[in-house]
């Protein structure tokens, strides 16, 4: 047995309170190298002679490691506990909280080697809104859903056309009322939640360099129309999240222009992160321009950076993520470039917004691994990309195996808790990537093949406007191309909408239950969901047709007559 790969920590994402009675416990080992592992655990202040035991299950294979997992019964709200493992070659060890041991009783019984949860502390635990496991989102880029009302569209608004390949300048006058008109549209389609991109008041059409966060962008409309939209959202079921940058701010907002005026003698001078007076112009040291008078997002100068360690920007930023909540009645934030933000702020602001709302929602942007942000007290869950991005690794672009994706998936998944992972936003495309069906090279097939995937993983699934319409673009502004209207109740449409359907009707099982990722011997992916229900889905990304036997079928592609062709995909109730 390879002692050195066995590994467990207490009190993480190996060890983690489901609720007053229960802890659901990790252990991870070196690949096909364990047999069995068993837990022996006990109240915190009872001998371990009267320990009781429970063998854990193999809950999935990562590309070193096998994972294992344990739920544990706690009466008295407290626990110690450790692990007996066996190895396939019989070696038998204990790994508690002091060492590894070799096994023997009296290693089985020494108290120090017993790890502990002192007490199980229900304002600890790592609690995230129940209702987003069961919401399907529907992203908006607001200047391009729909234009409602050309009274306010920017001078040198553009023709509202599908087809345009959009520059990073151009404006078309999409807008609230736009989103207004078509909410009976997107109820019909099925979502129920509504992410929109930034609508405050900003200087481009993207408006992630925001001036004023207190206001709509009048091109979009007023809060009058803003609270109408959220009302009527509400109405017919849906949830709304906001999009903003609390890691910096556009340069034409009041405070830049104070700095910009008046030098180290603004009183905003220590808003931001300054190098050296006077802050223009801009040096550029990506293209050998010398160090930079100000920090920014990347080297853009017209996004400086902001000082979120300034309790006075704390407080100001923190006065916008409220008022929207407290005035507005908005669900969730959705938060740009989050990682680039302190701890200590983000640990405010979940503070903050939870104390309106304590199932409020809020998601990073997050593009690499995430423990330091999902431990329960700054984000619900974070923007999937680790994930998704290994599943177009796997659909689209072939970079990896069927077997090596499922690998990358499982350990992704260790790396959270499972209410964190019920809680991650799934998105294939966004206004920062390319497109979907362009992703898949026009093959519309093969991109709902890999939407249906994500669609029976757990997390919050996300549909980027239009991709039921299958639009395609490049990367942006390409993917942000005008919405193209005249595609609805196409047949993409229609399979898009049975999609959206499947995973509301059973999203008790696809958005909590327990999930297998696997691989069959015929090489065909196999996704397995228990929970309310038992469901299985598999996925032909071979080039060749597959034999299955299937009955019970909630949604099918490319599968006949008992056999499931490539780009084919099978979902049934087991």
């Amino acid at each position: 047995m390879q002692v050195a790969a066995l590994r467990h920590r207490s009190e993480s994402e190996d060890c983690f309170v489901l609720d007053r009675n229960r802890v659901r416990v990790r252990f991870h080992t070196a690949k096909n190298d364990v047999e069995k592992i068993i837990v022996h655990y006990v109240d915190n202040y009872m001998p371990p002679l009267s320990a009781k035991q429970v063998e854990m299950e193999k809950i999935g294979s990562g590309e070193v490691e096998d994972h294992w997992g344990a739920t544990l019964e706690v009466p008295y709200h407290r626990i110690k506990y450790t692990f007996e493992v066996t190895g396939k070659d019989g070696d038998r060890k204990i790994f508690g909280d002091r060492g590894i041991y070799d096994y023997s009783k009296k290693s089985l019984l020494a108290d120090g080697s017993y790890f502990r949860v002192p007490y199980l502390h229900e304002i600890d635990m790592d609690k995230t809104p129940d209702w987003v496991k069961h919401t399907v989102w529907y992203q908006i880029f607001p200047e391009r859903f729909a234009n409602g009302d050309k009274s306010n569209d920017p001078k040198g608004t553009k023709p509202w056309n599908p087809d345009d390949h959009p520059g990073r300048e151009d404006f078309y006058g999409g807008d609230l009322q736009g989103v207004l008109d078509h909410l009976d549209y997107l109820q019909k389609l099925g979502v129920n939640g509504l992410y929109f991109c930034p609508i405050f008041k900003a200087s481009s059409n993207h408006k992630y360099d925001a001036v004023d966060y207190f206001e709509i962008d009048p091109a979009f409309g007023d809060k009058d129309l803003f609270a109408k939209v959220v009302n009527e959202a509400h109405k017919r079921g849906m949830k709304v999240m906001l999009d903003a940058v609390f890691n910096h701010i556009g340069k034409d907002s009041m405070q830049w222009q104070d700095v910009v005026e008046n030098g180290a003698k603004s009183r905003f001078a220590d808003w931001f992160h300054i190098n050296s007076f006077p802050v223009e112009p801009y040096r550029n040291p990506a293209k050998g321009e010398g160090q930079p008078p100000y920090e920014t997002f990347a080297f853009e100068p017209t996004m400086p950076k902001l000082n979120t360690a300034n309790p006075e920007v704390q407080d100001y930023l923190l006065e916008i993520a409220t008022y929207w909540v407290k005035y507005f009645d908005v669900d969730a934030w959705r938060l740009d470039v989050a990682n680039e933000v302190d701890h200590h702020f983000w640990k405010r602001f979940h503070q903050a917004l939870v104390a309106i709302k304590p199932d409020f929602y809020i998601v990073g942007e997050i593009w690499h691994s995430a423990r330091p942000w999902l431990n329960g007290d700054e984000f619900s869950g974070v923007m999937n990309y680790p994930f998704t991005l290994q599943v177009e690794d796997h659909f689209f672009h072939h970079a990896m195996s069927a077997k090596a994706m499922v690998e990358h998936l499982n350990d992704q998944m260790m790396l959270y808790r499972d209410s964190t992972n019920q809680a991650m936003l799934n998105t294939l495309d966004s206004h920062d990537t390319a497109r979907i069906r362009t992703v898949a090279n026009g093959d519309e097939d093969l991109a709902l093949q890999a939407m249906a995937f994500i669609f029976t993983q757990t997390g919050s699934p996300c549909i980027y406007y239009g991709d039921e319409m299958g639009m395609e673009g490049g990367n942006d502004p390409d993917s942000r191309k005008p919405m193209n209207w005249s595609k609805e109740d196409s047949p993409i449409w229609k399979r898009v909408h049975a999609l959206v359907e499947m995973r509301l009707k059973h999203a008790q099982t696809f958005g909590k239950g327990k999930v297998l990722l696997s691989v069959t011997e015929d090489g065909l992916i196999k996704v397995d969901r228990t929970g309310e229900e038992h469901i299985i889905a598999y996925f032909n990304t071979t080039d060749h047709d597959i034999r299955l036997a299937a009955d019970n079928e909630l949604l099918k592609q490319n599968y006949d007559g008992g056999k499931l062709a490539p780009k084919g995909f099978i979902v049934i109730k087991a």
